[in-house]
């Protein structure tokens, strides 16, 4: 990773490094050239995304979608203020994503049908959850999620949802540990003095920890260059997960 392939794009969280890693990877395998991303918070993701595709994203919260739009519009995509209920009914896409969006959903089999409604035959599903609910903790609470999840449980919905070739990755192993437990030290101390309804949790989560400007942006895409590539090594082991399914031709 140069510091001219991350200077010109929005910054991105250390965890958001280590999941985008394999997010790249499974877009490059897939290649799609319509996308649809349900809940893009602030962008950064879908900024990438953009560049390589005709691009679509949907976001409800008033704060996200401002910095999103701003993101995303220069560089050829299109963010609508609204939740996936507001794209056109007869749309479908190469790839349908979502990322860190299918937990915070309390009936979440209904929302994996209601994506796949919008994929195009022979497309694909791409999105990323938190992993393993032997992990869930103060930083999954305050985040507003529902539930993490295990691989074979992931699988089984996709596959419920009519999905085949499902195909899950781990990552964040080692350094997603350490993040892990700051954050729910962290997120314990605010928990105790907050009040705040699902909806209200999950739409700060898009907007915690984010980096405040370029320069930080970029030395910590530096600094997780290291962790990105030891990852890769344990492809089972971590704290969040990709997983990727087509839908039949």
């Amino acid at each position: 990773m140069s510091k001219a392939s991350v200077e010109g794009l929005p910054p991105l969280a250390i965890r958001a490094w280590l999941r985008y890693d394999v997010v790249r990877r499974v877009f490059e395998r897939i290649a799609p050239r319509t996308v649809l991303e349900v809940g893009c918070g602030q962008g950064a993701i879908g900024a990438r995304l953009a560049q390589h595709s005709e691009y679509l994203a949907v976001e409800p919260d008033d704060s996200s979608f401002a910095v999103a739009d701003s993101r995303i519009r220069p560089v050829g995509g299109t963010v609508l203020h609204g939740v996936h209920a507001d794209v056109p009914a007869d749309a479908t896409f190469d790839v349908v994503c979502a990322f860190e969006v299918l937990e915070h959903l309390e009936d979440d089999n209904q929302a994996l049908k209601d994506w796949v409604a919008s994929i195009r035959p022979g497309g694909h599903l791409v999105m990323s959850v938190p992993a393993f609910q032997s992990r869930f903790g103060p930083m999954d609470t305050n985040a507003g999620h529902f539930r993490r999840y295990e691989p074979q449980q992931l699988r089984a919905q996709l596959e419920a949802a009519g999905l085949v070739d499902v195909r899950t990755t781990v990552y964040g192993w080692p350094l997603g540990y350490a993040l892990e437990a700051v954050r729910n030290r962290i997120d314990a101390r605010k928990l105790e003095r907050r009040d705040a309804s699902m909806e209200d949790l999950t739409y700060a989560s898009g907007r915690t920890f984010q980096p405040p400007n370029r320069i930080v942006g970029l030395v910590v895409a530096v600094l997780v260059r290291p962790f990105i590539l030891l990852q890769r090594l344990r492809p089972d082991r971590g704290i969040g997960m990709v997983a990727s399914a087509r839908k039949p031709a």
